[in-house]
């Protein structure tokens, strides 16, 4: 296969509408930069680059190679989900530092000619040799964050597969084709993931075979440097070629097995060969008339649906944004949401878990009498609902005829376990680290069993139509991230940009799926767009306050407007991405 020339043929007609789209994308950039002092309805004064707005089709990725690649994919003729396939290869290329094809991945999918709303669990299971019997002996309370033993199956391969035979149009060798050509011939390196790489280097550089493919020149490479990758084309070639089964039943699949098994890890190719992604359906509330759909457990999108519940029942718009009164009820519900977190979310093939209660109204209004209005509570108890540092890439992509994807991939922590088999190119994810070690734990782990999951992609229906699409990536984050948006959007007046460059709250140290238990009420970490007087109030209130971190996570947007036709399109000020459409 000439994947060169598959490339360059889906690319040469868009020479022109590249440059038209780049010279419109430096245009907005520079208007919203013209007046740094400009107020905008946030009422504070930020600068926040303009939305992208296009008639036909959006994509927001973090980096802006990845973005064009999946709108070359769109115009080539290309559904949705593929130019999301093609980003999401792209990034595990350009930015291992938050994904790849060693990790995990979901989806949810507007498939605008059956008008229906779906969703992809593409998150793998922990293999057969991992038990809790095991760890016991090995005298462990906890499943390390790094090396062999928290690898679990590795799903982001079969979920391409997935999403591309239900939807696809285009070859999936077209669809890496862009990847592959990258990782030969190289790509310049960004400066937020030559950050990353160069901490993941001191974290685990030292586990064979990442210095020989992320350290070529005995280091990472820093920005603007060329890197290339070419074990990752030569994998990517072999799944373009073979299929999924060529990474879950082939050559693939026996050199990760042989490379597991040497580092005394317990993933093998019986594990891999077994995989299957799971269609599920998505869930909701309703937050002040919109629609808000998460997936459901093992991963820890319901929290989102609870902490908007909880919220519902406060006047925040007459709290203002940045207020102590608004950040306190915030990190108050947050705190609540994730007792019920630690001990209900787990794999729902092994815990009944009871998601219909945990997102209703009812339970909500009775969760919400446990927030005091004049002090931060230091533990609270979950719910009787019976029958945090995470890497991660989100992408959206919108498409002419009305198709949306939300997709959220990682590898977890960063570049994941350290374990980067042979010479394919990859790392390995460390997701069975979320696994609990109590064996009366809903979320304790089991062969074949999920482990608790943080990666969480979002979409919003309005009145029956797709609205918006969305994602913030970052470990526990995530879930307080989607709250956020969605309150800025609907009680703070912020657009589609705003909502996501506004200044955000990282409440950490909550109970644990994995068996800790807060005690001292956590800590709230703040960007440093929130004023001191503020700060001073929260801590009055019995909160204490951590450093801005940047712990805040990423985020990318896609909104649909209806009445005119056209999308608009948020790409994170955190990250290097891009929104972009035509």
């Amino acid at each position: 296969m000439d994947v060169l020339a598959v490339y360059r043929r889906l690319t040469m007609r868009q020479k022109a509408w590249t440059i038209g789209v780049g010279a419109i994308f430096l245009g907005s950039m520079l208007m919203a930069n013209a007046e740094p002092g400009y107020d905008r309805p946030t009422g504070r004064a930020f600068t926040s680059r303009s939305e992208v707005i296009a008639p036909h089709a959006m994509a927001a990725t973090s980096h802006p190679l990845a973005t064009q690649i999946a709108l070359d994919i769109l115009q080539a003729g290309g559904h949705a989900v593929d130019a999301a396939i093609a980003a999401n290869s792209a990034l595990g290329l350009m930015e291992p530092t938050g994904s790849g094809i060693g990790g995990d991945l979901f989806a949810i999918v507007w498939d605008a000619g059956k008008e229906e709303l779906v969703g992809l669990n593409a998150s793998g299971r922990a293999p057969a040799l991992m038990t809790l019997e095991y760890f016991r002996q090995q005298g462990l309370e906890k499943i390390p964050g790094f090396g062999p033993l928290p690898v679990s199956v590795p799903g982001a391969v079969d979920g391409w597969f997935e999403l591309h035979n239900r939807f696809g149009r285009l070859p999936m060798a077209d669809l890496l084709a862009p990847t592959i050509q990258y990782a030969r011939e190289g790509f310049p390196v960004s400066e937020v993931i030559a950050e990353q790489l160069a901490f993941n280097q001191k974290r685990i550089g030292h586990y064979p075979g990442f210095a020989n493919t992320y350290m070529p020149n005995g280091r990472t490479p820093v920005k603007g440097e060329m890197f290339k990758n070419p074990r990752l084309a030569n994998t990517l070639e072999a799944i373009a070629e073979g299929g999924r089964d060529a990474f879950y039943k082939g050559d693939i699949a026996r050199r990760i097995d042989s490379y597991m098994t040497e580092q005394g890890g317990l993933l093998r190719y019986t594990d891999l060969a077994s995989h299957q992604s799971e269609w599920v359906t998505p869930v909701s509330t309703n937050y002040r008339g919109w629609d808000v759909y998460e997936l459901p457990p093992n991963g820890q999108g319901i929290a989102a649906l609870q902490i908007l519940n909880l919220l519902e029942g406060f006047d925040i718009r007459s709290m203002g944004f940045g207020s102590a009164e608004y950040v306190h009820t915030l990190v108050e519900a947050k705190k609540l949401a994730y007792e019920d977190r630690a001990k209900y979310y787990a794999d729902m093939d092994f815990a009944a878990v009871p998601v219909a209660t945990l997102i209703s109204k009812e339970y909500a209004n009775e969760r919400r009498k446990l927030i005091s209005a004049d002090r931060a509570s230091r533990s609270v108890p979950a719910g009787d609902a019976t029958p945090e540092h995470g890497d991660t890439i989100y992408l959206t992509v919108a498409d002419a005829e009305g198709n949306m994807v939300s997709l959220i991939q990682s590898n977890y922590r960063g570049m994941g376990s350290g374990m980067t088999p042979g010479d394919l190119g990859f790392v390995l994810q460390n997701r069975a680290t979320l696994f609990a070690l109590d064996a009366d734990h809903a979320n304790v782990v089991e062969p074949g069993k999920r482990p608790f999951h943080t990666i969480i992609p979002a979409f919003v229906m309005k009145d029956g139509k797709p609205l918006l699409s969305f994602g913030l990536m970052g470990g526990a984050m995530q879930p307080q991230g989607h709250a956020q948006i969605i309150v800025n959007m609907l009680d703070f007046d912020m657009n589609l940009q705003e909502a996501g460059d506004a200044a955000r709250v990282n409440h950490k140290r909550s109970s644990q799926p994995t068996g800790s238990v807060m005690t001292d009420g956590g800590v709230v970490h703040l960007e440093t767009g929130f004023g001191e007087d503020m700060r001073a109030a929260l801590e009055a209130l019995g909160h204490t306050l951590g450093p801005s971190d940047g712990s805040f996570g990423g985020y990318q947007a896609i909104m649909r407007d209806s009445d005119q036709g056209v999308y608009y399109g948020a790409s994170e000020v955190r990250k290097d991405g891009q929104a972009a459409g035509y």
